[in-house]
């Protein structure tokens, strides 16, 4: 496993790559991170690489990528996904930080201590000018309540202050129980002595703050943004602050990063600004280093996917539960590919017993993956299936039949355009095993090298199976039968398990029989 380390990352971190038997960790910087991408399995960044279609084209190896920190807006996430890579975040890593960099913010505005500071030591003594005003019995309005708008919040209450929140994504009741009034936007602006800001970059919430928005508010409002510059519409702000009605605005972050101080809102006195460092405390840096070290270990050994933001996410303990289902998924779809004929249209998974009451999402993906694996160039996994059906214009249905007393089973179609081919699998004893194939019950193992044929039931199918596998030394593990109920002459099903993949000169000759009317080799990976 070789683990590509692009950007400064907590010691510990990386002596937790190290610590994998096997692994190949290269700790380097972004300008020479490039160099190491052709044989890359993991890539950890934090802000300045910028991982676009270019860098993934250098990381064909490539499986996950790690963002040490919130935000993923420096990865191409379409890019990632149709190349089949995770990408993974950690929220919350630094949310103590952020959030004692707003209420340092705040008490900064309230006490005018940045100006203050600078006055007396430019030689004067304004006592007067620099008359503050507390914190406490203020209104403080919290736009988001995910991870570091809730640390906000216990850190402003300890000031005595009033908090507002707005959250669509938050239920009355876990507002109540966080101390906290849950209110609209509006009435969040109408309220707030204080406003900070903690959502995410939406096309929503894309200067949430903007001249409608000032204009609700109180006069002499100040606000905080830790979150993202693209939050406010700077001119806005400006115009806002020059009026009066913003009476002062602390910045961690810009829609644009300034790079002089030609910048217009630093000609604004009432204006703080610091350079996106709101996280960057060495306790932030050292959890977020560790959690995404630990949770690209995890991925990249188990397969548990943790803070993903390009795939279904499930939690470890659910992940655990629907691994065995993923994996007979992934193989029902590759056997129904070979056995298909056709161009598909529609793939179409039903979930019986138990898992159907599962979060299905990684196992329709795994299906999906399994059937696209046989006719699709680029690597198709849980992470890209999705997209690449749908580029392809495939419909995609899931039926839950959650009936009790069936066995937890997968059942997937693959309708082209000339036939439907339907498999059915379950979990017997931890393994994959197929239980149908078109409706005719023959049991197999899914796994090694496979050939499943389709033939009459006469007499001498069955020794000419092994007159031509014998005569091409091809030895057989397994052979089991399956036939329909009904119909004349009857129609059965043979899944032969060899020692080796079966070539299609050998096919042909099994084909030569007038009885047999398909025979398909699957090469399924265990």
């Amino acid at each position: 496993m070789n683990v590509v380390i692009a950007e400064p990352m907590a010691q510990a971190g990386i002596e937790l790559f190290q610590a994998q038997e096997g692994w190949n960790v290269v700790v380097s910087n972004p300008k020479e991170y490039a160099k190491h991408l052709a044989d890359a399995d993991a890539l950890v960044v934090r802000s300045a690489v910028q991982v676009t279609p270019a860098v993934l084209a250098q990381a064909p190896k490539l499986r996950v990528i790690g963002r040490a920190g919130v935000g993923v807006d420096n990865v191409d996430l379409p890019a990632a996904t149709a190349a089949g890579v995770l990408v993974m975040n950690t929220p919350g890593g630094n949310a103590v930080s952020v959030a004692e960099h707003t209420i340092g913010f705040m008490l900064s505005m309230a006490r005018s201590i940045p100006q203050a500071s600078a006055s007396t030591k430019f030689g004067k003594w304004e006592k007067k000018k620099f008359l503050g005003n507390e914190l406490r019995g203020k209104t403080l309005g919290i736009a988001g309540l995910g991870s570091i708008g809730r640390e906000v919040v216990k850190r402003a209450q300890a000031f005595e202050m009033h908090i507002v929140a707005s959250d669509p994504y938050v239920t009355p009741r876990i507002a109540a129980d966080l101390g906290v009034d849950l209110v609209s936007l509006p009435e969040l602006y109408r309220q707030s002595d204080y406003i900070t800001l903690h959502v995410s970059l939406t096309p929503d919430t894309e200067k949430l703050l903007n001249a409608d928005a000032f204009a609700q508010m109180k006069t002499g409002v100040r606000i905080v943004n830790c979150a993202r510059g693209e939050l406010i519409d700077e001119a806005a702000l400006k115009a806002a602050i020059e009026s009066g009605k913003v009476g002062g605005a602390c910045l961690d972050v810009f829609s644009k990063e300034p790079t002089d101080a030609s910048y217009p809102l630093f000609a604004l006195d009432a204006v703080l600004a610091t350079p996106h460092i709101g996280g960057s405390t060495e306790e932030a840096q050292e959890i977020v280093g560790v959690r995404i070290a630990e949770q690209m270990v995890e991925y990249l050994q188990n397969g548990i996917a943790i803070n993903a933001v390009n795939m279904p996410a499930l939690s470890p303990e659910q992940y655990k539960a629907a691994s065995p289902f993923i994996e007979l998924a992934q193989r029902l779809g590759v056997f129904a590919s070979h056995l298909a004929t056709g161009n598909p249209t529609t793939i179409r998974l039903t979930y019986s017993g138990r898992i159907a009451e599962m979060n299905t999402s990684l196992l329709r993906n795994a299906g999906l993956a399994g059937v696209l694996g046989r006719s699709t160039a680029s690597k198709a996994n849980v992470i890209n299936a999705m997209p690449i059906a749908a580029e392809r214009g495939w419909n995609v249905a899931e039926v839950h039949d959650k009936r009790s007393g069936h066995i937890d089973s997968i059942r997937l179609e693959v309708e082209t355009d000339s036939s439907v081919t339907t498999v059915e699998g379950a979990v017997i004893l931890g393994k994959p095993r197929l239980l149908q194939v078109d409706g005719i019950y023959c049991e197999a193992a899914l796994t090694g090298h496979v050939v499943c044929m389709k033939n009459l039931d006469v007499p001498g199918v069955i020794g000419h199976v092994g007159s031509v596998l014998g005569t091409n030394r091809i030895n057989i593990a397994n052979f089991s039968l399956g036939r329909r109920d009904s119909g004349e002459p009857l129609e059965a099903i043979a899944v032969v398990s060899t020692d080796t993949l079966v070539p299609q000169n050998v096919l042909d000759q099994l084909m030569s029989n007038p009885a047999v009317k398909l025979a398909r080799a699957v090469a399924i990976s265990s």
